[in-house]
């Protein structure tokens, strides 16, 4: 089972997700060998999970946990990866997403559109340091500058360009766009095959 989860993983993070570019990190992370991905057989993420992310070595900036035996529905999951947000305390190392295979296609909004961006094969949990997300901000961020409020007048301010919306908003738009121009069913058909995949190899 730990071998197929990570086929499967690895089938949904390069045709879907690195193929179309859905995620600023992924692919160099990977490259660089600065990700890894783990199969932990926890049917909910515990002790095994607290202790991966404890023990997690200084260079890496992504980890994939993979959990095929989990059984949760997608809201249920996500209240799992909350549980160990809050257990990773008030200064945790790293950022969590939650990922599962249950999600539909909602483009009405880039950010309704997020749970089918993550519609891996087995529920998962995304860790992203906070340094590497850090990284991508300045990057994405170039060219702008610390103001005073001192010395600054507050017309020429306002009257200035707005702020750039958070990296998490810039993502889930660049995401809708994309799938947008791929046609969500292109889309839907390239993860069912994954899917598919996973239906006929676990049993």
């Amino acid at each position: 089972m730990i071998r197929e989860a990570l086929r499967l993983y690895g089938r949904y993070a390069e045709e879907f997700v690195e193929a179309l570019h859905l995620c600023p990190w992924a692919a160099s992370a990977r490259r660089s060998g600065a990700a890894d991905v783990r199969v932990l057989l926890e049917e909910r993420p515990g002790s095994a999970t607290d202790a991966v992310l404890a023990d997690a070595a200084p260079a890496l900036d992504v980890l994939i946990l993979v959990y095929p035996r989990a059984r949760a529905e997608r809201r249920p999951w996500e209240r799992e990866v909350a549980a160990v947000r809050e257990r990773l305390g008030k200064t945790p190392a790293f950022a969590l997403a939650a990922f599962h295979p249950d999600a539909r296609p909602d483009p009405s909004t880039p950010a309704r559109l997020v749970p089918f961006v993550r519609k891996s094969p087995d529920p998962t949990i995304q860790a992203i340091r906070f340094r590497a997300l850090d990284a991508v901000r300045k990057r994405d961020d170039a060219g702008s500058r610390f103001v005073d409020p001192a010395t600054v007048d507050l017309g020429t301010l306002l009257s200035g360009p707005p702020p750039a919306p958070p990296l998490h908003e810039r993502v889930a738009a660049k995401n809708l766009a994309i799938l947008r121009e791929l046609g969500l069913g292109e889309a839907e058909r390239i993860l069912a095959a994954i899917h598919a995949d996973r239906s006929r190899s676990y049993p």
